[in-house]
């Protein structure tokens, strides 16, 4: 049940939503910080062949000892979700953001230094180092979104989110030019670097007025993650809200991650390389992103901006699989059609912070993406099974038709929540 909160704010208080801009301290770091994130996130999409390859491993074992590694990091960014999810609710948005960015920059100059590393055997060290990462990662993205969605005026709400992850996607193009000038080792000590500059740059942002007049309120019950499951309308509203994320996933941890065996399934000659596809992917998330609050706001609804960017997506993933492919340009070209088509991905995270009340949000807006995150796992163990039955083009369309069947029927039926009030709390 969603009650309003008894406000404190004083029409003075700078922390208020109606005095901040798009172009404010937190939604600069917000960006900023979301661009650190998907560096270092997709950073072992990229780098998986070539790190893996200088590690003494077949190409059958960077296939699947890769997939293990990225099973490892999404494993991480599941558990870290809730974990900064519960702390972000708990002890405020800003503590996540910076316990976060330490966890992330740490393990990433850890990965740095995998080919020096004698006391353990590297894999296992990379597969570790991978998992801590995805814990550091799991509370960038939640944590700075609950912050903007709080600090905006709900006018600019849609765009401002689009703002944040429109710039910080194109953290995924950094990281491909990154490994391609230098390599893979010098990207991990890049994203942690990255990291720590901007951790000094967070100094000065402020918390969210709507969590501090909530934290200020004892007796109310903050960070609760398992009063996602003790209500059933709350239950069914955060099970769609993970729903919608799920095709985004599919494009990215299985079309575009493992777009070098769709290729020589397609009878592509030229080796197709998945970094490259992750970052044409990744350009179309970024302008997909960007124009989806404006979609939404001319729309006057999440739901149908986020039904036509999905269908889009749904359109060139057939094409992608089905239509006969035969260049390695056409093949990156529908990467970024089809990234183009999941750039409801703010819009998405946007839809599980407004689902929920103040004293919840930041739970459910970080674990909703890091659940979907989470369940590239699954995704990636049922291609790898259904693979030496059904070929690999046959494998990955049984995933994408699970994921767009609940993409679908997820943004159908949830609540919409344009121009909805944040200003509330969940009993």
């Amino acid at each position: 049940m969603a009650v309003p909160t008894l406000s404190s704010k004083s029409p003075g208080d700078p922390l208020q939503s109606t005095e901040a801009g798009l172009l404010s301290l937190p939604v600069i770091v917000a960006a900023l910080g979301y661009f650190v994130d998907i560096y270092d996130l997709l950073l072992f999409g990229i780098v998986r062949v070539p790190s893996l390859k200088d590690l003494g491993l077949t190409a059958d074992q960077i296939s699947t000892v890769g997939a293990s590694i990225l099973n490892w990091q999404m494993g991480g960014l599941l558990l870290g979700g809730i974990l900064w999810g519960v702390l972000g609710d708990k002890r405020g948005r800003l503590s996540v953001l910076f316990g976060s960015i330490i966890t992330y920059s740490i393990a990433n100059i850890a990965c740095g230094f995998i080919k020096s590393v004698t006391f353990m055997d590297p894999v296992t060290y990379y597969a570790l180092m991978r998992f801590v990462a995805g814990v550091g990662l799991a509370g960038e993205l939640g944590a700075g979104i609950t912050l903007v969605s709080e600090i905006l005026p709900k006018e600019k709400r849609a765009v401002g989110t689009s703002l944040v992850a429109g710039i910080g996607l194109s953290g995924a193009v950094v990281a491909y030019f990154t490994v391609k000038y230098f390599d893979w080792q010098m990207a991990f000590f890049v994203g942690g670097g990255l990291g720590v500059g901007l951790l000094l740059l967070r100094v000065g942002v402020v918390e969210s007025g709507m969590f501090k007049d909530v934290s200020e309120q004892k007796h109310i019950s903050r960070g609760n993650f398992l009063s996602f499951f003790t209500n059933a309308d709350r239950l069914g509203r955060y099970l769609r809200c993970i729903g919608i994320g799920l095709p985004t996933w599919f494009v990215i941890g299985i079309l575009a991650t493992f777009s070098n065996e769709f290729g020589k399934a397609l009878g592509i000659a030229e080796e197709i390389q998945p970094g490259l596809a992750i970052m044409w992917c990744y350009v179309g998330l970024a302008v997909g992103d960007l124009v989806s609050g404006v979609i939404s706001q001319s729309l006057e609804s999440r739901k149908k901006a986020v039904a036509l960017l999905m269908s889009i997506a749904l359109i060139f993933g057939l094409v992608y699989l089905f239509v006969g492919v035969s260049s390695a340009t056409l093949l990156y070209g529908l990467c970024l059609a089809m990234g183009f088509g999941i750039g409801y991905w703010a819009m998405f995270v946007t839809i599980g912070a407004e689902q929920f009340g103040t004293n919840v949000r930041a739970t459910a807006a970080t674990t909703i993406p890091n659940m979907v995150r989470g369940l590239v796992i699954p995704m990636t163990l049922t291609y790898q099974a259904l693979k030496p039955s059904l070929d690999v083009i046959n494998a990955g369309a049984v995933v994408g038709l699970i994921s767009f069947i609940l993409g679908f029927y997820s943004i159908l039926t949830i609540p919409e929540t344009h121009g909805k009030d944040l200003d509330y709390l969940e009993e």
